[in-house]
Protein backbone atom coordinates (compact mmCIF):
# COMPACT_ATOMS: atom_id res chain seq x y z
CA UNK A 1 0.00 0.00 0.00
CA UNK A 2 1.47 3.65 -1.32
CA UNK A 3 -0.03 6.17 1.37
CA UNK A 4 0.70 8.95 -1.78
CA UNK A 5 -2.23 7.25 -3.48
CA UNK A 6 -4.27 8.57 -0.90
CA UNK A 7 -2.60 11.52 0.24
CA UNK A 8 -2.74 14.98 -1.34
CA UNK A 9 -0.63 18.59 -0.03
CA UNK A 10 -3.55 20.20 0.36
CA UNK A 11 -3.83 17.95 2.95
CA UNK A 12 -1.56 18.89 5.31
CA UNK A 13 -1.32 22.00 8.28
CA UNK A 14 2.26 22.79 8.85
CA UNK A 15 1.41 24.43 12.20
CA UNK A 16 -2.10 23.03 13.86
CA UNK A 17 -3.55 26.08 15.44
CA UNK A 18 -5.71 23.62 17.90
CA UNK A 19 -4.78 23.33 21.47
CA UNK A 20 -6.87 19.93 22.61
CA UNK A 21 -8.01 16.68 21.45
CA UNK A 22 -11.27 18.13 19.47
CA UNK A 23 -10.03 20.92 18.32
CA UNK A 24 -6.92 19.07 16.53
CA UNK A 25 -9.76 16.49 15.02
CA UNK A 26 -11.79 19.30 13.76
CA UNK A 27 -9.12 21.03 12.41
CA UNK A 28 -7.09 18.10 10.27
CA UNK A 29 -10.73 16.94 8.97
CA UNK A 30 -11.58 20.98 7.72
CA UNK A 31 -8.66 20.45 5.40
CA UNK A 32 -10.64 17.58 3.44
CA UNK A 33 -13.68 19.41 3.75
CA UNK A 34 -12.01 22.30 2.28
CA UNK A 35 -11.07 19.96 -0.86
CA UNK A 36 -14.27 17.56 -0.81
CA UNK A 37 -17.27 19.53 0.03
CA UNK A 38 -19.65 16.47 0.49
CA UNK A 39 -17.80 15.53 3.44
CA UNK A 40 -19.89 16.22 7.16
CA UNK A 41 -17.64 17.93 9.12
CA UNK A 42 -19.50 17.20 12.16
CA UNK A 43 -20.31 13.89 11.37
CA UNK A 44 -16.45 13.32 10.62
CA UNK A 45 -15.45 14.70 14.36
CA UNK A 46 -18.10 12.74 16.55
CA UNK A 47 -17.29 9.75 14.02
CA UNK A 48 -13.14 10.08 15.38
CA UNK A 49 -14.09 11.18 18.78
CA UNK A 50 -16.40 8.13 19.45
CA UNK A 51 -13.23 6.19 18.03
CA UNK A 52 -10.76 7.60 20.81
CA UNK A 53 -13.37 6.76 23.07
CA UNK A 54 -12.60 3.09 22.62
CA UNK A 55 -9.09 4.25 23.38
CA UNK A 56 -6.28 6.68 22.27
CA UNK A 57 -5.03 7.42 18.86
CA UNK A 58 -2.33 8.75 20.55
CA UNK A 59 0.56 5.81 20.26
CA UNK A 60 3.65 7.50 21.86
CA UNK A 61 6.66 9.32 20.86
CA UNK A 62 4.95 12.43 19.67
CA UNK A 63 2.37 10.40 17.29
CA UNK A 64 -1.33 10.37 16.95
CA UNK A 65 -2.63 8.64 14.06
CA UNK A 66 -6.90 9.09 14.68
CA UNK A 67 -8.93 7.17 12.42
CA UNK A 68 -12.40 6.51 11.80
CA UNK A 69 -15.09 5.10 9.27
CA UNK A 70 -18.30 6.75 7.49
CA UNK A 71 -20.49 5.41 5.95
CA UNK A 72 -20.61 7.80 2.76
CA UNK A 73 -17.10 7.98 1.96
CA UNK A 74 -16.07 6.35 -1.56
CA UNK A 75 -12.17 6.32 -0.77
CA UNK A 76 -8.98 6.24 2.03
CA UNK A 77 -8.31 10.15 2.56
CA UNK A 78 -5.30 10.73 4.81
CA UNK A 79 -4.13 14.18 6.33
CA UNK A 80 -1.52 15.29 7.92
CA UNK A 81 -0.87 18.08 10.81
CA UNK A 82 1.82 18.94 12.61
CA UNK A 83 2.39 20.88 16.25
CA UNK A 84 5.79 21.67 17.33
CA UNK A 85 4.17 22.81 20.86
CA UNK A 86 2.17 19.32 21.30
CA UNK A 87 -1.58 19.20 21.69
CA UNK A 88 -1.98 16.75 24.91
CA UNK A 89 -3.81 13.27 23.47
CA UNK A 90 -4.21 11.00 25.97
CA UNK A 91 -1.12 9.32 24.25
CA UNK A 92 0.18 5.98 25.63
CA UNK A 93 2.91 7.70 26.97
CA UNK A 94 1.18 10.36 28.29
CA UNK A 95 3.01 13.31 26.86
CA UNK A 96 1.68 15.45 23.91
CA UNK A 97 1.63 14.65 20.75
CA UNK A 98 3.45 16.48 17.88
CA UNK A 99 2.47 14.53 14.44
CA UNK A 100 -1.17 13.57 13.08
CA UNK A 101 -2.14 11.49 10.57
CA UNK A 102 -5.53 11.30 10.25
CA UNK A 103 -7.36 8.28 8.11
CA UNK A 104 -11.07 8.47 7.13
CA UNK A 105 -11.96 5.10 5.45
CA UNK A 106 -15.25 3.34 3.51
CA UNK A 107 -16.78 1.64 6.47
CA UNK A 108 -16.60 -1.42 3.72
CA UNK A 109 -12.86 -1.55 3.56
CA UNK A 110 -11.62 -2.71 6.74
CA UNK A 111 -8.58 -4.51 4.65
CA UNK A 112 -7.42 -1.10 3.27
CA UNK A 113 -7.76 0.42 6.32
CA UNK A 114 -5.89 -1.53 8.21
CA UNK A 115 -2.87 -1.65 6.12
CA UNK A 116 -3.12 1.95 5.55
CA UNK A 117 -3.05 2.26 9.17
CA UNK A 118 -0.15 -0.17 9.53
CA UNK A 119 2.29 1.69 7.30
CA UNK A 120 1.20 4.98 8.89
CA UNK A 121 2.70 3.22 11.73
CA UNK A 122 5.85 1.49 10.30
CA UNK A 123 6.77 4.64 8.49
CA UNK A 124 6.13 6.45 12.40
CA UNK A 125 8.36 4.44 13.94
CA UNK A 126 11.77 5.53 11.84
CA UNK A 127 13.37 8.44 14.93
CA UNK A 128 14.73 9.93 11.73
CA UNK A 129 12.18 10.43 10.10
CA UNK A 130 10.13 11.83 13.07
CA UNK A 131 12.93 14.30 13.17
CA UNK A 132 12.62 15.38 9.62
CA UNK A 133 8.82 16.15 10.02
CA UNK A 134 9.47 18.36 13.00
CA UNK A 135 12.26 20.61 11.26
CA UNK A 136 10.88 20.70 7.88
CA UNK A 137 9.86 24.68 6.87
CA UNK A 138 7.16 24.37 4.31
CA UNK A 139 4.31 22.23 3.66
CA UNK A 140 6.41 21.81 -0.16
CA UNK A 141 9.11 20.27 2.26
CA UNK A 142 6.66 17.99 4.88
CA UNK A 143 4.98 16.62 1.31
CA UNK A 144 8.36 15.44 -0.11
CA UNK A 145 9.45 13.70 3.16
CA UNK A 146 6.60 12.30 3.74
CA UNK A 147 6.85 10.83 -0.35
CA UNK A 148 10.56 10.08 -0.01
CA UNK A 149 9.24 7.65 3.32
CA UNK A 150 6.60 6.22 1.71
CA UNK A 151 8.64 5.11 -1.19
CA UNK A 152 11.13 3.72 0.85
CA UNK A 153 9.14 1.23 3.11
Amino acid sequence: MKIMDIFRKEYIIEELKAKNKRAVLAELSGVIRREDGTINHELVVNTLLDREKLGSTGIGDGIAIPHGKLADLDELIVSFGRSREGVEFDSMDGKPANLFFLLLAPENTTGLHLKALAKISKMMKDNAFRKKLIEAKSKDELYVIIADKDDAS
